[in-house]
């Protein structure tokens, strides 16, 4: 079983240089000691910070920094793009009409990266 995910739960991106908190706001109404999150806490530069410095060739940044060094890879700073929700997530408990948010849940990133939970925010309330 895994742990559902609350806000300033740490993440990780696989592109990204630093991890980066998870914001949940209090419009789920379900709480522990912060907001659980569903699988649409997805939102870019609401719900997702950015993770320092990004490495993805496919960030238009990082591609015209790294071609303007010569094919030098060069990391810019990190700008999340997340269309897509959090999947799978947890069917089975719902947090506001959505699935909740379980640890084991990944996010793409429109540049390639793969995000993670890597501390779910709390220890104690577990879903399937």
């Amino acid at each position: 079983m895994g742990f559902v995910v609350c806000g300033g739960a740490q993440m990780q991106c696989s592109f990204g240089a630093a991890p980066s908190a998870l914001m949940v706001l209090p419009t789920n109404k379900v709480l522990t000691a912060m907001p659980i999150a569903n699988i649409m806490d997805n939102k870019p530069m609401v719900n997702i910070l950015p993770f320092g410095m990004c490495q993805s060739m496919a960030n238009p940044t990082v591609a015209a920094a790294t071609a303007a060094a010569f094919g030098v890879l060069t990391p810019m700073p990190c700008i999340p793009v997340t269309a897509a929700p959090w999947a799978p997530g947890c069917p089975t408990v719902q947090v506001a009409n959505m699935p909740a948010l379980n640890n084991s849940s990944k996010l793409m990133c429109n540049w390639g990266g793969v995000i993670q939970i890597t501390q779910p925010g709390q220890q104690t309330i577990q879903v399937p």
